[in-house]
């Protein structure tokens, strides 16, 4: 009896279909035993791939549910205490649910530990933003600072999965995770003695979630993270199961796939967050997310892994396009439209992204297996160019009357602010 062999990739979605995989292929080898038949690796009949799209969907999803749920809370908490609090209780909660990840083997354990990481993840990113958005106040250098933040966030998963297929091939299982676990507690250590958590409210009224959801520019901003994030959360769960059904592909592929995608986002995050300043934030967004629509339509064109590089790495470019122009312009909404106090909006980036990132892999397993991985990739790619003629609503936004009116009357208007203020006039 033989089988397939271990996965290159530490992530769940490889070992996860790694073991339903070689359960499936052992039990159809037992039945024809008695022939001397032995099943190839690659299949014609992909039916048992596609019902695994629905579990492993759900399974990536939870965290941005959790997050969609939990943003308005970490709002609200932001602006009452500021943000060092917040992000020092994120750290608390993600690495709980790391020791989770390292210790846990059932499916049902594995789905508590990734929305326990939702939580964590909510509190860090929603006042890490913020906290950068406070410091930063020109938007230059606001954008600048966006993009080495977004960087950060990939560099992760361009590191983790060779560093944690190792560690997990030649230590154990838990390895990759006790190592993550030492990282966590030194960043916990660094947040202690560098920002020093303590309580400190805002000093001016922080806009309400509901007056931030009613502004049609936030909302037309958040769209477009929305949607962007859409297609990559489709991608996800589809798009190996689709490479073991259609190429045949060997399992390190599977772990590697997309590689290109975390670099090239890890490039242009750090390249646009200062060339969208340059040539207009909402124009980046709105070739970002053509771009986007284009990749996606061109993925189930490929026929081995080598055709899937470019479509790939393209998304990367593109998503690394949309996230560092978008997020600033959420900043300069607040400070233009609102108080600058940026918890608010931060959250309804977050919860766009999430509620993204939430449909896309629900949605995708459900899609794909009933009417296929091409028609699901035209879906989503042609969403995406739909929607970006709205991305020129972002190119001069006013102000609203009573922002300008409280900014006259304090006499104290930051320079970015009261030319656009006399541009509208």
């Amino acid at each position: 009896m033989s089988s397939i062999p271990a996965p290159d990739s530490s992530s769940f979605l490889s070992r996860l279909l790694y073991y339903r995989y070689n359960e499936l292929l052992f039990s159809d080898e037992h039945e024809n035993s008695t022939k001397g038949l032995l099943k190839e690796p690659c299949r014609k009949d992909t039916n048992f791939l596609r019902d695994e799209n629905v579990p492993v969907g759900l399974l990536i999803a939870s965290k941005s549910m959790v997050h969609i749920l939990v943003n308005p809370i970490v709002s609200l908490f932001t602006n009452r205490v500021g943000y060092g609090l917040p992000m020092f209780f994120g750290f608390l909660i993600m690495l709980m649910s790391i020791f989770m990840f390292a210790f846990g083997g059932s499916y049902v354990f594995l789905l508590l530990a990734r929305m326990l990481q939702g939580i964590g993840s909510s509190f860090t990113v929603v006042a890490g933003l913020g906290m950068v958005a406070s410091i930063y106040t020109d938007d230059y250098q606001r954008g600048k600072a966006m993009g080495i933040a977004l960087g950060g966030v990939v560099l992760g998963v361009v590191a983790g999965p060779p560093f944690g297929s190792a560690l997990y091939e030649f230590v154990g299982k838990a390895s990759p995770f006790l190592f993550l676990a030492a990282l966590a507690l030194l960043d916990g250590a660094l947040q202690l003695f560098i920002l020093t958590p303590k309580i400190s409210p805002a000093v001016t009224t922080p806009p309400s979630f509901c007056s931030l959801l009613k502004d049609p520019y936030i909302l037309v901003a958040a769209g477009c993270l929305c949607i962007a994030s859409m297609g990559i959360g489709m991608l996800e769960p589809t798009l190996p199961i689709w490479m073991l059904g259609s190429m045949c592909s060997p399992d390190w592929q599977i772990g590697l796939v997309f590689l290109p995608a975390s670099l090239s986002y890890l490039v242009c995050t750090n390249v646009f967050g200062i060339l969208s300043h340059k040539f207009g934030r909402w124009l980046c967004s709105l070739l970002g997310m053509v771009l986007l629509g284009i990749c996606l339509l061109c993925m189930p064109l490929a026929f081995n892994i080598l055709g899937l590089i470019a479509p790939i790495a393209g998304i990367g470019v593109s998503l690394g396009i949309v996230d560092s122009s978008i997020m600033p312009i959420m900043g300069y909404l607040v400070d233009l439209r609102h108080s600058s106090v940026y918890g608010g909006v931060y959250a309804i980036s977050d919860i766009a992204f999430s509620f993204g990132y939430a449909i896309g892999p629900s949605a995708a397993g459900a899609i794909a297996k009933a009417i296929g991985f091409p028609m699901l990739m035209v879906i989503i790619g042609v969403l995406n160019i739909i929607y970006c003629p709205l991305c020129v609503l972002l190119r001069n936004p006013p102000m609203k009357e009573e922002r300008r009116a409280l900014l006259n009357h304090e006499s104290i208007v930051p320079s970015r602010l009261m030319k656009k203020s006399q541009t509208q006039d």
